[in-house]
């Protein structure tokens, strides 16, 4: 797969507003937050690594299905592999398999292009999760993983900015406040993803290659502000890292 030529960086201003504005509504309109989300994140994959167009593409957790029907609506051969029956929602796509993340239901080098979006802060053990998307994923292959750092101001979900102050704490007052209990338990169903040990144990792999790790969702300086330790931590938001798999 050949790269597109970037995105002009007056169009990634705009989607990153556009972004902010829809995530600021997510919970009164999800579907027009996700398949906002779908698109951008399809351009990204478009942007490093070609047309998806007749390529096969493997999205791994991707809840109730907005971007794999994205990956269709251009042209790809998409499934979706999702762990948890009660995030797909009640029309899932069509072939959706229910099937846990390290231990997926195809062969070796099935996959053109293996996408996880925000679901590495889920799983406890990120290693063996990105070495099954490695496996699945062809010689040459694209994977595509971006995850929510836990320093981030999003970093714990639907009870942040408060996570800063204790997870614990955070939730508390997600439950005083809304009345109902948090979705996301530390320890459990969120773990505490950092950037910089995260880059560090991915680039010592030797089974794919850093295409690029950059903020998914900042307009500009966006794979400058990854660089930079410490601040990464608090200024990514999000961590976007498109790995090339490697020959072998």
């Amino acid at each position: 797969m050949s790269r597109s030529s970037p995105r002009p960086l007056g169009a990634s201003i705009h989607k990153s507003l556009e972004l902010f504005r829809a995530f600021l509504r997510e919970q009164d309109d999800p579907h027009a937050c996700y398949s906002l989300l779908a698109r951008y994140s399809v351009d990204q994959v478009e942007e490093y690594g070609g047309s998806v167009a007749g390529r096969t593409v493997v999205d791994v957790g991707g809840g109730s299905g907005y971007f794999t029907e994205e990956f269709r609506r251009r042209g790809a051969c998409a499934y979706l592999f999702e762990p948890d029956g009660r995030e797909l929602g009640t029309k899932p796509p069509y072939g959706t398999v229910i099937a846990d993340g390290y231990l997926l239901p195809l062969r070796d080098g099935a996959a053109d292009v293996t996408f996880s979006s925000n679901v590495l802060e889920h799983v406890a053990d990120p290693q063996t999760f990105l070495s099954e998307l490695a496996r699945v994923t062809r010689p040459g292959g694209l994977i595509y993983v971006s995850f929510t750092n836990w320093l981030s101001p999003w970093g714990g979900h639907e009870w942040s900015p408060w996570h800063y102050l204790g997870a614990e704490r955070a939730r508390a007052r997600y439950r005083r406040r809304t009345g109902r209990p948090a979705k996301h338990t530390l320890g459990e169903n969120l773990f505490a993803v950092h950037i910089g040990p995260t880059l560090r144990q991915v680039r010592a792999r030797d089974d794919v290659t850093v295409v690029v790790a950059r903020s998914r969702y900042w307009p500009f300086l966006a794979e400058t502000i990854v660089r930079v330790p410490v601040l990464r931590e608090l200024a990514t938001w999000n961590l976007l890292l498109v790995l090339r798999r490697c020959h072998r």
